[in-house]
């Protein structure tokens, strides 16, 4: 299958760009580890319930880190709790006010999401640094193109990259300064063209992990596109160590869309990777519908496998021999099963549905059993 061996093909390899790794609680971002997926929840972050619900349901999406916003005391009050019933590192994003720093630290959060110019004297900085340095958090700096600091505005007349860069170095020299070095950075835009330049810059200027994002992408659709757009260009630059898609939609759709670049790229596998065709008067069966039933129903298989679904036997065979399991439409209601690219059976069209939700279990449940028993083998 071409998906098992991607890197016998040096024409879909990605060279990372070579950073140093921090940790974020228990999880590994920059140097080898594997990139991360990271959303951020919208609930109030007092309301812990409702908080460490939509986490549980991030956390089933894949999501490797979760970020919650801290704006008061009250929230970061209810972080201790939902840090406890997390099981993934929390993020406590802090805006302007210090004091939620030393609390989310003090609370269990991994990673403090702040802007180290924007909290005031370098006593507070040096007091936030000490908080994280004490209970082993990393820092994320997150410099945002819609809130440049005023003096970078007036000496560049508007946000460009380089306004972004030197607002990203700035923050960095605070933390140096203070001898704190478990940071990553984000150079966030709306704008892609004025994302992917920036980050394209400070890739080159520093050695830390970078933190990619396009902003306010906008809804499901068009953020979906816009984020494709901006940090795919980059992953396949090689820049990148952890990315958070940003939907005005369930963060859980972040999630789900953060993994669909990564695989498109071949940088990280996660379930199943449907390959469809747009359908036309040749199908043999509704292929948009079964598309749209089968993503929904296989949402719970998190082992790596191709799935293809194509309508007609024009290019049902040849994308089949692709993938691990394939269904082709036939006359009659009556369709071509492919079991790892070799035709198998026939399946009736009222049963094709169940059917594949089935093959696709039982082949993740045995690729599952095989990997175990190669690392029982490994570890004796």
């Amino acid at each position: 299958m071409s998906d098992h061996n991607p890197g016998l093909r040096p024409w879909r390899d990605i060279a990372r760009r070579r950073c140093r790794q921090i940790m974020v609680g228990t999880v590994p971002v920059g140097g080898d580890a594997p990139i991360t997926v990271q959303t951020m929840t919208n609930t109030l972050t007092s309301d812990a319930k409702a908080t460490i619900d939509q986490i549980r349901r991030c956390e089933e999406a894949g999501a490797d880190l979760i970020r919650v916003s801290c704006p008061d005391e009250e929230s970061t009050a209810a972080l201790r709790e939902i840090v406890r019933a997390a099981q993934v590192p929390i993020i406590a994003d802090i805006h302007f006010h210090y004091k939620r720093a030393l609390e989310a630290a003090d609370a269990g959060a991994a990673c403090l999401r702040i802007n180290p110019g924007n909290i005031g004297s370098a006593a507070r900085v040096k007091e936030v640094v000490d908080a994280a340095k004490a209970n082993g958090c990393a820092i994320r700096i997150g410099v945002n193109a819609g809130s440049l600091e005023k003096h970078l505005l007036e000496k560049y007349g508007e946000p460009c990259p380089e306004a972004l860069i030197e607002s990203a170095l700035d923050h960095i020299k605070l933390l140096q300064d203070q001898d704190f070095h478990d940071y990553k950075v984000a150079v966030k835009a709306s704008d892609v063209f004025l994302a992917v330049a920036a980050y394209m810059g400070l890739a080159e200027a520093v050695d830390c992990p970078l933190h990619l994002g396009i902003t306010e992408a906008g809804g499901l659709r068009g953020g979906t596109v816009k984020s494709a757009i901006g940090i795919g260009n980059l992953l396949w630059a090689g820049i990148g160590d952890t990315i958070r898609v940003s939907l005005s939609a369930e963060p859980e759709e972040e999630v789900r869309v953060g993994y669909e670049i990564l695989k498109s790229l071949g940088l990280r596998t996660r379930g199943v990777r449907v390959v469809s065709c747009p359908s036309c008067a040749r199908q043999g069966f509704d292929v948009v519908k079964t598309v749209q039933i089968l993503e929904e129903r296989l949402q719970h298989i998190r082992t790596p496998l191709s799935l293809s679904v194509l309508g007609c036997v024009v290019n049902g065979p040849g994308e089949a021999r692709e993938t691990d399991i394939g269904i082709t439409g036939g006359g009659n209601g009556k369709h071509m099963v492919y079991l790892s690219g070799v035709t198998d059976h026939h399946v009736q069209d009222a049963q094709m549905i169940d059917h594949i939700v089935r093959l696709v279990e039982a082949k993740a449940a045995e690729m599952e059993a095989d990997a175990a028993a190669t690392a029982a083998e490994a570890a004796e």
